[in-house]
């Protein structure tokens, strides 16, 4: 199970605002299966196996372009630990057992 960091920034679109794209990239995510997703204030949280994770992120990658965006920054963190079972909510709840 991979978990990745993604952000996805569209670039030149007359706007500071960036909350329409940002929705219209979680509708993109809902599409994709076999994944998970949590979106954050600053990025979105993709779990999954390590394939499919690429192709939703690939798929977030080209939502700003299907709008009319030509040129799109997309910054992406992977964690992929293969010696146990991983997830955002285990990492959290390791870190709290800590506390």
């Amino acid at each position: 199970m991979a978990i990745a960091e993604v952000t996805v920034l569209p670039v030149g679109t007359g706007s500071t605002s960036l909350s329409a794209y940002v929705a219209d990239m979680q509708r993109v995510l809902e599409s994709q299966e076999g994944v998970q997703f949590t979106l954050t204030s600053m990025s979105t949280i993709i779990e999954g196996p390590l394939d499919k994770v690429f192709t939703a992120i690939q798929a977030l990658h080209e939502s700003p372009f299907a709008q009319g965006v030509q040129r799109v920054s997309t910054s992406i963190k992977i964690d992929d630990r293969r010696d146990k079972e991983s997830s955002s909510e285990q990492k959290l709840r390791s870190v709290r057992e800590k506390l």
